[in-house]
């Protein structure tokens, strides 16, 4: 099966696949090893992982994907391991590997709002709506205030074409992390569904301020497919 191939969710895939959403998830990750949540550095994989995270800062997959080949060769139950390997084939546009990964990573650790929402958006985006939806309510109890699980959320209702419930979770991302260009991108996603073009365009204006090259993707995917 495919990926969905509507201009609301191929848009936001583009971008969500893109080097730009993976390097943010990259910090994350450092930032957890750092919090003693990801690889110790007393591991004897610990060089090849943190080179692992630069080569992912410099969108240099291929060569990312083969170090964390080793380290998970090393030691094969690690959930920060196997997250990094799942973002890095994200990337590389091998998804339902990346969703096997993410299934692991979060066997082995559930306190990772990244890997909820990277999970429930990649089953979504292959035509599983019900594992998606069952994947997103169960990080949403764990997580109720992550603005990107709403995010998610969204997309699947903008698919259905529930644009009621799209605009609440929106709304509720919004509510949460005003500042992140997400939600604001959902927004003119929502906009763009509707055929209401000029609230595209202005939500697009107002995610300029956060994130130009994200305004102006959705620009061309939106207006390219009219």
């Amino acid at each position: 099966m495919g990926c969905k191939e509507s201009v609301t969710t191929a848009s936001g895939f583009a971008w969500y696949a893109s080097g730009s959403n993976i390097m943010i998830e990259k910090e994350k990750m450092v930032q957890s090893s750092t919090e003693g949540v990801g690889v110790s550095a007393t591991a004897p994989y610990y060089t090849s992982y943190k080179q692992a995270l630069a080569y992912v800062d410099e969108q240099r997959y291929e060569e990312a994907l083969q170090l964390f080949d080793h380290c998970i060769a090393i030691e094969r139950r690690h959930a920060a391991l196997l997250y990094g390997r799942a973002v890095t084939l994200l990337a590389l546009g091998t998804y339902r590997q990346a969703c096997c990964d993410l299934f692991k990573s979060l066997a082995l650790d559930k306190a990772q709002p990244e890997a909820w929402k990277h999970l429930a958006y990649l089953l979504f985006m292959l035509g599983k709506d019900e594992p998606a939806e069952k994947t997103l309510k169960k990080a949403l109890e764990r997580f109720p205030d992550y603005a990107p699980l709403y995010c998610v959320l969204a997309d699947i209702y903008l698919d259905l074409g529930e644009f009621d419930k799209a605009h609440e979770a929106i709304e509720q991302a919004l509510r949460l992390d005003p500042q992140n260009p997400e939600p604001h991108s959902k927004l003119a996603m929502y906009y763009g569904a509707r055929g209401d073009m000029e609230g595209l365009q202005q939500e697009c204006k107002t995610l300029e301020q956060l994130d130009a090259a994200l305004a102006e993707q959705i620009r061309t995917l939106f207006f390219e497919n009219q």
